[in-house]
C-alpha cells in the first residue's frame, strides 16, 4: 500500500483528485468505479473544478457505482443515483448513458445482482476502483461477514452502517435495511484502488485495514492482497498509526 498523509478534508480531497484526474487524462476511455457518502464529495468538486477548466474531458469515460439502496429510485434523493447526478454527473461532460449504478428499484434480488455483476464484468477491468470507508471496515456495503463475498450481492445493512447514515435521512427508520454491493472480488478485479479515509473516528478501523490481520470482519483488510493500493487520509484518520 501507498500512503498519502493529507492535511484536512480539504488537502484530501485535493490529493484524490489528482490521482483520478491522471487516470482520466493517460488514458480518455478509463473505467472509472466511483462511491457515494460524504468522503467523495470534496473530490468530486475538485473534479468538476477541473472540468469546467477544461483541465479534464470526461466524453469517453465510463463509469460503475459500488452500490445502491434497496427500495430507492433515481428521483429520490437519498438514493445514490441521485447523488451521483448532484455531485458529478451533472456538472463533467460524461455520457450519462455511460454511467451505472445498480438498479434500487428491481425487487428480484438474483436477477439484479446477476445483472449488475454482469454489467461490471462486461464492462472489463476497472482502471480506478474509488474506496471509502466504513466505521466497521466495510467498503460498498460489504459488511464484516464470516467471509469475504466474491460477487454482487443483496446485503443486510450492518446496524453501525444504518446509525451512521440516518444522518442523511430523517430518521434511522427511514434508513433502507438492504442494499445491492459489488463484492470484495468484483473491487479486488481493479487495476489501481484509491482509498479515502478522513476523521479521526475513522482512525482505529484505518490501523485494522492496514496493519491487521486480513480478516473478513474487517472487510477493507483484504486491500492489503491487492497489487496496487493507494490510501489518501488525513491527518486524523492517521493518528492510530
Amino acid at each position: 500500500m501507498r500512503i498519502i498523509r493529507a492535511k484536512d478534508y480539504e488537502d484530501m480531497s485535493k490529493k484524490a483528485a489528482e490521482i483520478i484526474a491522471s487516470v482520466v487524462t493517460l488514458k480518455p476511455d478509463c473505467i472509472l468505479g466511483l462511491a457515494t457518502g460524504s468522503s467523495p464529495i470534496g473530490l468530486y468538486k475538485n473534479l468538476i473544478e477541473k472540468c469546467k477548466n477544461g483541465e479534464l474531458d470526461f466524453s469517453q469515460v465510463k463509469t460503475a457505482n459500488l452500490d445502491e439502496y434497496v427500495g430507492l429510485g433515481p428521483d429520490d434523493d437519498q438514493s445514490y443515483r441521485y447523488f451521483m447526478n448532484n455531485n458529478l454527473f451533472n456538472h463533467i461532460n460524461i455520457n450519462i448513458e455511460n454511467t451505472n449504478v445498480p438498479n434500487g428499484l428491481e425487487k428480484d434480488a438474483d436477477k439484479e445482482v446477476a445483472r449488475y455483476e454482469k454489467l461490471v464484468q462486461d464492462l472489463g477491468e476497472m482502471d480506478l476502483q474509488l474506496l471509502g470507508l466504513g466505521l466497521d471496515g466495510h467498503i460498498g456495503f460489504n459488511e464484516p461477514a464470516p467471509v469475504f463475498p466474491k460477487v454482487t450481492q443483496c446485503v443486510e445493512l450492518d446496524p453501525s452502517t444504518i446509525e451512521a447514515n440516518k444522518r442523511f435521512f430523517a430518521s434511522a427508520d427511514d434508513v433502507p435495511r438492504t442494499a445491492y454491493t459489488m463484492g470484495i472480488g468484483t473491487i479486488m478485479r481493479a487495476k489501481k484502488v484509491l482509498l479515502i479515509v478522513n476523521g479521526k473516528a475513522k482512525a482505529e478501523i484505518l490501523a485494522k485495514v492496514i496493519n491487521g490481520p486480513v480478516d473478513p470482519m474487517v472487510p477493507a483488510s483484504i486491500l492489503q492482497f491487492h497489487n496496487d493500493v493507494t490510501v489518501v487520509a488525513d491527518e486524523e484518520a492517521l493518528s492510530a498509526l
